[in-house]
């Protein structure tokens, strides 16, 4: 428990020494320890328990492990080293073998239950996240969140038989219990089709991808409306019944007041049988009480509960489901089919909230149903449930270092919604999984309905300061202390201690393999030629290029930005100033849409329709092919 301070008015060594007093006598503060800065913790993201529930296997993110425990003693059996970043497994139909989806290695670990080795590693799409086996043993589906894709592959030989379009950001695969059929979630909405007139928003769509897992084709898209971050997906042992975790961002309207309904809402859509023909959204959140970033589902083997664990709120959420099934058809259903702006709907069926530990995600429930498992991620512990007292019967501390670094606390920060007003958003609402969420926002600072600004990729963010679009910001305690504190959560602001170690987290997040480079970096004969163009400084025409329209004078330098601000004819009506920050170029190949307002939807749109006058670089002189080469090269930055 910390003791905390709050002093509304008053400088000198009065308020300074109350500050510092503060400071010392709070006890969840890290140890500032430099020896422990490359802390190599656990970080564990899933749980699966074997067929026999003998055996508890814990994925481990960043110490990029298996851990084998007995699921008794919990001691641990075997720890078994897999590839960069894994993000999801799961076990054969027969139960010998486990995959392991390695999302910055692009590859699948093969695993031998029997021995605990690893047999075989197999190349994959860009960035795998989660793998599921056909019940028949035949095939392997991969979902692959930069490819957005699902891979087939065949399971004895990791062969690769063909690609199945899913949604954008495809992460999350879950088989149905007849295994006639495998659902795709993805953590980004789908590109817009259509444009509207004011600012081209319009509402984030994103679907459930429905896989024939018998012919390996796509036989239904199931939309998710005004839905962006859809993650894990469960069903009913009979199948009639699943529900889906997801994000509701309210992102068409000024983002201004938390307290009068938030920027999220955070909900189910449950969907089957036991539903009926139409799905239905249902809020997680409650009056006062939000449900911060829900991930994980599992549901009861009676189909009594649901069970949701919510990262930011860092609690599980137990659902009566019963109770629900009479909310749902009892209440007049909304057209829209949902009840997320309902803030009292969920009194009606959630029946728990278990405290757990920093960051839960992953889930899984005995075959009895009457213990869970949770992982903490940001805890290194796996909270272990007794189902029917819905309490907390066992905490399981993973090996690793105990001191918790400036950086590991700096990431707790990130990912908790405990500083917001009503625990309602954190950063990685936004930032999903530290990233981004692909959406624009009408953001407070700026007046409502003006200054629409596209949400940025933080990978590779240090160094490329000023901040935001205008460059209003100098640096990354400014973006995130007292613009965070004042706009988005309106609560209580954060300690000097807990901002920096924030801006150390996120200064120090890694950037991912670009998957447009070569083994080698060098070049392809298109990104030759992109190159070219890129570094040009005359047109086809024989004309000098002005310096500053060049564009590798605004992009120079090692992120691709000089850190200035132009006028490069992008302003809209809804815009305060025509100057803007030239943005850096890393990862840029991931970010769309494109433009300070999200306005372009691809990176050719930024020319073809954003610059029709040359301001944002001498462009209009080139053939599609040429644009081609362009983005080409750009996607290696």
């Amino acid at each position: 428990m910390s003791v905390r301070f709050q002093v509304a008015v008053g400088t000198g060594l009065a308020t300074l020494a109350l500050a510092l007093l503060a400071v010392a006598l709070r006890t969840d503060h890290p140890v500032r320890a430099a020896e422990a800065d490359d802390a190599n913790y656990a970080s564990p993201l899933e749980v699966l328990l074997s067929r026999d529930g003998a055996r508890l296997y814990v994925l481990c993110q960043q110490s990029e492990e298996v851990r084998v425990l007995d699921a008794a003693t919990y001691t641990v059996i075997k720890t078994i080293a897999v590839g960069n970043v894994p993000r999801g497994f799961s076990l054969s139909s027969d139960g010998t073998r486990l995959f392991v989806t390695n999302s910055w290695d692009d590859t699948l670990s093969v695993i031998d239950t029997r021995t605990l080795t690893v047999t075989a590693t197999w190349p994959v799409g860009a960035e795998p996240s989660s793998v599921v086996e056909d019940r028949a043993g035949k095939r392997l589906f991969v979902a692959n969140r930069i490819s957005n894709d699902v891979a087939v592959l065949d399971a004895q030989t990791g062969a690769e038989e063909k690609r199945l379009l899913a949604g954008r950001g495809a992460s999350y695969l879950t088989l149905s219990p007849d295994g006639s059929r495998i659902y795709a979630t993805h953590v980004y909405p789908n590109p817009p089709r259509v444009r509207t007139k004011l600012d081209n928003r319009t509402a984030p769509e994103s679907e459930i991808t429905v896989i024939d897992a018998a012919r390996a084709v796509v036989v239904d898209r199931l939309p998710l409306h005004l839905i962006a971050g859809v993650f894990h997906l469960a069903f009913s042992s009979d199948g009639g019944l699943g529900a889906v975790a997801e994000y509701h961002p309210k992102n068409l309207v000024p983002l201004a007041h938390l307290e009068h309904g938030g920027a999220f809402a955070y909900t189910l859509t449950i969907f089957g049988a036991d539903v009926g023909k139409a799905s239905v959204e249902v809020p997680l959140d409650e009056l006062e009480r939000y449900a911060s970033q829900p991930f994980g589902v599992a549901i009861a083997p009676d189909k009594s509960r649901i069970y949701v664990t919510i990262g930011g709120s860092e609690c599980v959420i137990v659902i009566d489901v019963p109770r629900l099934m009479r909310f749902i058809q009892s209440h007049p259903r909304p057209q829209s089919g949902s009840f997320a702006y309902d803030l009292s709907a969920s009194a009606n069926y959630v029946v728990a909230r278990i405290p757990v530990g920093h960051n839960p995600r992953g889930l899984a429930l005995t075959r009895d149903g009457r213990k869970l498992f949770v992982a903490n991620r940001l805890e290194d512990t796996i909270s272990v449930i007794d189902t029917r007292g819905n309490r907390v019967v066992a905490t399981i501390t993973l090996a690793g270092p105990k001191t918790i670094t400036e950086q590991r606390h700096g990431e707790q920060t990130f990912y908790t919604a405990r500083q917001s007003f009503q625990g309602q958003i954190g950063c990685a609402s936004c930032h999903i999984d530290s990233t981004f969420d692909g959406l624009t926002w009408d953001l407070e600072p700026d007046g409502f309905g003006r200054d629409i600004v596209d949400n940025k990729m933080l990978e590779g963010v240090k160094g490329t300061e000023p901040y935001k679009w205008n460059g209003g910001n100098p640096n990354i305690p400014t973006e995130c202390g007292p613009r965070t504190e004042k706009y988005f959560w309106r609560s209580e602001q954060y300690d000097d201690l807990t901002l920096a170690d924030l801006t150390i987290y996120i200064r120090n997040m890694p950037t991912r393999p670009n998957r447009w480079k070569l083994p080698g970096h060098e070049m392809t004969p298109a990104q030759e030629r992109g190159r070219a163009l890129f570094t040009r400084d005359t047109d086809k025409f024989g004309k000098p290029i002005i310096e500053y329209n060049r564009c590798s004078y605004c992009h120079s330098g090692p992120k691709g930005t000089n850190q200035k601000l132009f006028d490069v004819g992008t302003r809209k009506p809804t815009d305060n100033s025509g100057l803007l920050k030239s943005p850096p170029l890393t990862e840029i190949a991931l970010t769309a849409p494109y433009l300070h307002d999200g306005s372009a939807h691809t990176l050719e749109e930024i020319w073809t329709v954003y610059n029709p006058d040359d301001k944002h670089g001498r462009t209009n002189d080139l053939t599609k092919d040429e644009l081609n080469d362009l983005i080409e090269y750009l996607r290696t930055r």
